[in-house]
């Protein structure tokens, strides 16, 4: 085969630079709907957990977080509605996949930590991992309001090992809302925006 072949010329390495460009920015897909899904079962679920345990003094106050099966099935639904519609699959998708599941399983290992040493400690644990979560992902696809969401998750960590389990129930339900909720919405926006300038 002839090397010139294979070569491109100035012109056609902008193209392909440019396609490629593109097709990064296209992929940023509105993946917002998982940031909400969860913001917005955990707030309830905090909100719901302060009611029972502060106003209403149930005792089995930690049954508002049984709706968590039920989130990960409508997520599992989204991520095989969102496989069928990728064209391609870029770094980013890939990094931002391989995070969110090293993410979920810390979820799931810590359950079984706090399972044996005692729930009272896990809320300034599961701030830090919405805070890495949403740092790195905001990182990727250079979205400031996850990246600022993230980096608020830290500090509020530090807080809330200080403070007693009734406020740390309050403080998870503030990551939560700066860290999924709000960069949530604002990166649908941003989305729909893509959309009607594509």
């Amino acid at each position: 085969m002839d090397d010139n072949e294979n070569e491109f010329s100035p012109e056609q390495s902008l193209r392909l630079i440019s396609s490629m460009i593109e097709t990064t920015k296209n992929s940023l897909k509105d993946s917002s709907h998982y940031f909400l899904l969860w913001g917005w079962a955990v707030m309830i679920a905090c909100i719901g957990q302060y009611y029972l345990k502060v106003i209403v003094n149930y005792p089995n106050h930690y049954i508002v977080w049984w709706i968590t099966p039920f989130v990960l099935l409508v997520h599992v639904f989204f991520i095989v509605r969102d496989r069928k519609k990728e064209k391609v699959r870029t770094f980013i998708n890939e990094a931002g996949s391989y995070l969110w599941t090293a993410i979920g399983l810390s979820f799931f290992a810590t359950s079984f930590v706090f399972g044996k040493i005692g729930w009272e400690h896990c809320y300034p644990f599961y701030i830090i991992l919405y805070g890495i979560g949403t740092y790195v992902s905001g990182s990727l696809i250079k979205f400031k309001p996850l990246i600022i969401g993230g980096i608020i998750c830290f500090p509020l960590t530090i807080i809330t090992a200080y403070l007693g389990f009734d406020y740390q129930i309050i403080m998870l339900a503030l990551a939560i809302l700066v860290s999924y909720i709000i960069p949530g919405y604002l990166l649908r926006t941003k989305y729909k925006k893509q959309q009607v300038n594509v």
